[in-house]
């Protein structure tokens, strides 16, 4: 198995189709005439200007509600629109040169997925939720249907899969599957949702080409905010140990969880926190919104995702001096992302670690950058390798130096020279 050549380039633009065009939670139930999907291609020059090379789509298969509770994997949720809206949106997005990812919910099935063989479902609903009956992933004709469906809409434009809730389903049923595709497919990309657990493992058991990293994720904010950069030094150890084998895909937002700009309690450190993202290995992902400075709360109630999922309407979006700050700050990051191509397979180097402050040197082969924050309330100075400032807070790029002197809350990036 060897990963796509065209992933080592790949940022994701990450969208949650049916609340982005309003079509869940709405008062009056969307139809297929209506032809939603097809607003998202409106968008798709503002992921092409952030410096995105990929849309990646939340569910866009018939479901009753939120789109995780199928009922039919080979058609367009009605809401959204028809087959030909898709065949649009993937014209589109190949037009300018942008892949697409879509949202595979093959761990379990809504309430209104044919029951017509019993065998194919467990007799226990998923995570407790009454509406959502698990497969039975021990029944081969469950993994031919999967490895089918996963075919024909990679068949129909698609480039790869985000495989929903994988870390619920045996790791010897993709392992199963995956392959079957895979030779239909030789260069689709497979990423596997896990939250918890070994990640490196389950790569190796599923198949799988990357796996979403959610302890990066967590380590990101919670040392931003609790001021224990040691806990994200620890995270990074581990981070690097799994680029060794393969590029997870990095984020610092998604649709399951409350909006950066919301959990972090400075908000200066949002700069932070895409600095990280951006300047270590992997696969970025950018959740629609955060680009623009947008917050939200998840809440663990009924409809407590709405927040972060909300409505867009047509392009652009007025910006206050904030958003368009943070807009900005994006397009920088994320085009120095792209003019260090190799950065989707470095591993970090710790120069230099407290609690408040945080020095490290990212790498691989002969590239390297190192990269200096600072959250406490005085300046930072620091010795570092003889190097370039290129980036960074409230400064222009700067002569070579080797001592760094970095404001509070700010953060640098420099080239070794």
């Amino acid at each position: 198995m060897s990963t796509p050549a065209w992933v080592e380039h790949a940022i994701w633009w990450q969208i949650y189709p049916l609340g982005f065009v309003g079509a869940f939670p709405a008062d009056r139930r969307p139809e297929a005439g209506e032809h939603r999907l097809r607003r998202i291609v409106e968008w798709f020059d503002h992921a092409i200007a952030l410096g995105a090379s990929g849309i990646a789509l939340g569910p866009i298969f018939a479901s009753r509600t939120h789109g995780y509770d199928t009922t039919d994997h080979y058609r367009v949720d009605p809401r959204l629109g028809d087959d030909a809206d898709f065949d649009f949106v993937v014209a589109e997005a190949r037009g300018r040169g942008l892949r697409v990812l879509l949202d595979g919910v093959f761990n379990h099935v809504g309430p209104d997925f044919p029951r017509n063989n019993e065998t194919w479902f467990r007799d226990y609903t998923f995570e407790g939720h009454g509406d959502l009956t698990t497969l039975n992933h021990d029944n081969p004709e469950v993994a031919e249907y999967v490895a089918e469906v996963m075919a024909y809409w990679l068949g129909r434009g698609a480039d790869g899969w985000r495989l929903d809730a994988a870390y619920a389903v045996p790791p010897r049923f993709w392992a199963s599957v995956l392959p079957r595709v895979r030779d239909r497919h030789p260069d689709a990309w497979f990423v596997g949702e896990l939250i918890h657990g070994d990640y490196a493992a389950m790569v190796d058991e599923g198949g799988f080409d990357s796996v979403t990293q959610y302890e990066l994720w967590k380590a990101i904010w919670s040392s931003l905010n609790d001021g224990n950069f040691y806990e994200l030094d620890w995270a990074l150890q581990r981070h690097n140990a799994f680029v060794q084998r393969f590029a997870p895909l990095t984020f610092i937002g998604n649709h399951d969880v409350t909006r950066i700009a919301s959990r972090l309690e400075n908000s200066a450190h949002v700069a932070q926190a895409l600095v990280l993202q951006m300047t270590v290995g992997g696969v970025p992902s950018v959740y629609a919104g955060d680009e623009l400075g947008f917050r939200g709360v998840k809440e663990e109630r009924f409809g407590g995702d709405d927040a972060v999922r909300p409505e867009f309407g047509s392009p652009p979006l007025p910006l206050d001096e904030h958003g368009a700050q943070v807009w900005a700050l994006h397009q920088y990051l994320i085009g120095l992302r792209r003019r260090h191509p190799w950065l989707v397979g470095a591993s970090t180097t710790t120069l230099r670690l407290d609690n408040r402050h945080y020095v490290y040197q990212t790498h691989r082969g002969d590239d390297a950058l190192i990269v200096a924050l600072n959250i406490d309330e005085s300046p930072l100075e620091t010795t570092v390798p003889r190097a370039q400032v290129i980036a960074g807070s409230g400064v222009p790029p700067e002569d070579v130096v080797d001592t760094l002197v970095v404001e509070p809350h700010g953060w640098r990036i420099l080239r070794l020279s």
